[in-house]
């Protein structure tokens, strides 16, 4: 082999094996184990940044890893290919979206395959790619046929720079999680799907997660927010009535109004002969408040003059218009307890509406409605027969009493809502339903899918260039031949990202959504990802695969057996972003460097779950390491061959080494496998190659010791460097990939110690230490415990009252 190491070089040859070699490729094999590993998909920006060579370099690990396992492994890669930044390049650099995405692409995926990542490229698929959305336009028309898509008028989240819908899971503090801009309330016609439906389902497979971060299924369960309470009427003269929820029925007596959205019929039927009123909704409605604000901001009402018969005591209580109500929640409508609410009581406090105690303190404290409202739980006061009653008893003693007389019943109610997935953009895909004014919502037969996107547009400033072309728009409809006009919205991004996974299995079926390969492989074994998508993109995808199994094209429950959440690259303490201008380009450091030098220090600089501080001088440090072991490798390989290992005839300094390298196996075997750790894995296995250096020549069985424990450092190394560890192992006189290779096993026998060191205590103190046998007895043990001197110093002038022998490891002396 070569005296230097020259990564560029040798990285290029060893990407030319595998692909002459097609070493990525896999296929069904159901006499193996399959693993599916998998990186969330990246949106083809033009550029990898350093974000996602550590994201796909924990994914290759592992996949590397699990092969060298035995098991039959799947890596795919693919592009997240729709999206608003496709649209704001095309206005800014006068660009169809298509043709730079296709760039982008094309770009991107020649710096993976230069970072030498295991994916079956075969596998390839784009999300704009026609042959991949016209199966997601099929699903769909499959939801509407069951009743689970559907279209309404809601108010919902508008980006007025994006001009587009968000979901509520697409708003961060008020502002679009793009764009970062503030988002304002908007009615507008909306295409949904029934995720509500699938609510109980979504929060009790979460339990079947085990190997999820916890933190991941806590946002989760308190995404779709669960909650047990009671629905009840609130009378209305001469009219249907007013139904509100609430998981306090404990407070029902002390609920001194009733509070509406703008847009609840109420409210529109008081302004009807109420011009004041009827002002008062109207500007509310143009006020664009973002739901992340309404907590803070300025509460706002009128009176609408009507009033409502509370349930239980048939008084009279009056119905405001409530800014802080929204009608997409629940009925639009509030039961108002001031005293135990502080959004009631500051509402309260501002219109002088009254505010009544009932609920006290479970420690008779004092508290004081005139500062603030009592929102704990207590026991009832002031509530008639329910009086003196804890929270549970008063639940349900208050539920009992509104179902027997029909005025309510226990529930329970999401957080959840339903998933808006129509957006007013291009580039996308497009929902596949013809708008027909006789027939209404008509979905697009299977025959003309897919609904093929334009690509040949320009863009003429604001909003999509499909609502100006006749020639898209105008159809007849499938039902009745009459004109209608072709659905212009798009589909939501990510509704292609919530299963992708699971169509890398069968990429080139023309024929079927999903086959029988989508089984085979699915669940995904291993999914890695970054925390920002607990919930915008894992619980869409937890969801979709429901969708999916309830269609009969997976078998399985949920998508993604392991996840991992990998930690943000930072540089000097924040993150790294074009914006801060503190960006590193991963492709200078590879041409500088090689690929090796950056996966190797991508995974040793910090724990994977855990962000990574950017330095320099730990990219040098990195490649300084793969020098040293290159050199240590020449130097081996030119003393020749080593003679068979004799285990029995080794020398203490032979054996301390061997037994190094089957720690050093054990350890490495753990930190890939279960604790997933690699950076403590390079550490360990830079030990050992410096343990390497206490061996007296390279000839006997000191070169059959250095080969044994050269041979597994390649080993546990070929997973993060995979180029110079291949070129290693075929310099070791192996053939084939080192990829295919077995991974290394410990020999128990090597990790037998002929003595350990003994540690002594007086009463819990450690006073010496000493070398001993390690088939020393537990008499003996204690016999030398007490002979040492600093042992004695501290017996002296006591008695020893009793001897505590742990075998292996210490003797505790305990006297007083």
């Amino acid at each position: 082999m070569e005296e230097l190491y020259n990564p560029q070089q040798l990285e290029q040859a060893t990407q030319e094996f595998w692909q002459a070699h097609n070493s990525f490729a896999v296929q069904q094999d159901d006499s193996r184990e399959k693993f599916y590993c998998l990186a969330m998909f990246p949106y083809p920006s033009g550029k990898l940044h350093m974000g996602h060579v550590r994201n796909y370099t924990i994914a290759d690990v592992i996949a590397r890893y699990q092969r060298m396992q035995g098991r039959n492994v799947l890596q795919p890669m693919g592009w997240d290919a729709f999206g608003m930044p496709a649209e704001n390049a095309a206005i800014q650099n006068n660009v169809p979206p298509a043709q730079w995405t296709a760039d982008n692409i094309s770009e991107m995926r020649s710096q993976l395959q230069r970072l030498g990542f295991a994916y079956d490229w075969d596998r390839e698929l784009a999300t704009c790619d026609p042959n991949y959305y016209r199966w997601e336009q099929w699903f769909f028309t499959r939801l509407f046929d069951k009743g689970l898509a559907y279209k309404k008028q809601a108010v919902v989240n508008w980006c007025e720079t994006d001009q587009t819908v968000l979901a509520n899971e697409q708003v961060e503090d008020g502002c679009c999680w793009r764009c970062h801009n503030p988002v304002v309330q908007r009615d507008i016609d909306q295409w949904f799907i029934k995720i509500t439906d699938y609510a109980e389902q979504l929060l009790a497979d979460l339990d079947k997660l085990d190997a999820w971060p916890e933190r991941v299924r806590t946002m989760q369960r308190n995404w779709i927010g669960r909650s047990e309470g009671v629905s009840l009427s609130f009378g209305l003269p001469g009219g249907d009535p007013l139904e509100v929820y609430t998981t306090r029925p404990d407070t029902l007596m002390g609920a001194t109004y009733v509070a509406v959205a703008p847009q609840h019929p109420v409210a529109k039927q008081a302004a009807a002969s109420n011009p004041e009123l009827a002002a008062f909704i109207e500007a509310q409605s143009q006020v664009k408040v973002a739901e992340a604000d309404m907590a803070t901001m300025e509460k706002l009402g009128m009176a609408t003059g009507i009033s409502a018969v509370h349930p239980l005591t048939g008084a009279e209580v009056p119905i405001w218009v409530g800014n802080f109500v929204l009608m997409s929640y629940g009925s639009g409508a509030v039961m108002s307890v001031p005293g135990h609410d502080q959004r009631d009581w500051e509402f309260a406090r501002k219109y002088g509406l009254p505010i009544v105690q009932v609920i006290a303190p479970l420690d008779d404290e004092r508290c004081d409605l005139e500062v603030a409202a009592f929102v704990e739980k207590g026991r009832t006061v002031n509530s008639g027969e329910f009086d003196g009653l804890d929270f549970e008893a008063a639940f349900n003693a208050i539920a009992d009493r509104l179902e027997s007389e029909g005025k309510g019943e226990r529930s329970v109610n999401f957080r959840l809502r339903d998933w808006g997935v129509s957006r007013q953009r291009y580039w996308g895909t497009p929902i596949p339903i013809i708008n027909c004014g006789d027939c209404g919502a008509v979905p697009v037969p299977e025959k003309d899918l897919p609904v093929v996107l334009p690509t040949d547009v320009k863009f003429e400033g604001v909003g999509s260039p499909l609502k100006k072309m006749p020639e898209f728009y105008e159809v007849d409809c499938p039902k009745c031949g009459q004109a209608a006009r072709r659905e212009t919205d798009t589909f939501d991004t990510f509704m292609e990202s919530s299963w992708y996974y699971a169509r890398y299995a069968c990429p080139q079926n023309d024929q079927v959504m999903l086959d029988g390969e989508a089984d085979y492989w699915a669940p995904v074994d291993q999914y890695v990802g970054g925390i920002e998508h607990a919930i915008l993109h894992l619980l869409y995808a937890r969801f979709y695969h429901k969708l999916l199994r309830d269609e009969g094209l997976v078998n399985s429950d949920e998508p993604f057996t392991r996840l991992l959440t990998q930690g943000m690259v930072l540089k000097d303490g924040a993150k790294m972003s074009k914006s801060k201008g503190n960006t590193v380009d991963p492709q200078s450091l590879i041409d500088r460097y090689g690929a090796d030098t950056v996966r190797l220090f991508s995974m040793f600089a910090a724990p994977p779950e855990q962000s990574l501080e950017w330095s320099n001088s730990g990219v040098e440090g990195a490649h300084r390491f793969l020098k040293r072991l290159w050199k240590l490798a020449a130097n081996h390989f030119a003393a020749g061959e080593p003679p068979p290992l004799e285990s029995d005839s080794l020398d203490d300094n032979q054996r301390n080494v061997r037994r190094k390298t089957h720690e050093t196996i054990a350890k490495v075997s753990d930190d890939y496998g279960r604790r997933q750790t690699f950076n403590t894995a390079v550490a360990a296995v830079m030990e050992l190659t410096n343990a390497l250096g206490s061996l007296q020549s390279r000839a006997g069985q000191d070169l059959a010791v250095e080969r044994e424990a050269l041979q597994a450092a390649i080993l546990m190394l070929a997973p993060i460097v995979p180029h110079i560890s291949h070129v290693l192992w075929q310099a070791a006189g192996r053939e084939g990939s080192v990829m295919d290779a077995a991974w290394p096993t410990v020999d128990e026998s090597a990790l037998v110690k002929d003595s350990f060191e003994l540690v002594v205590q007086v009463n819990g103190k450690v006073r010496a230490k000493m070398e001993i046998a390690a088939n020393t007895d537990k008499a003996t043990a204690e016999a030398l415990a007490l002979e040492q001197p600093n042992v004695q110093k501290f017996l002296q002038g006591v008695s020893v009252r009793k001897v505590i022998v742990v075998p292996g490891k210490l003797v505790n002396i305990v006297a007083n």
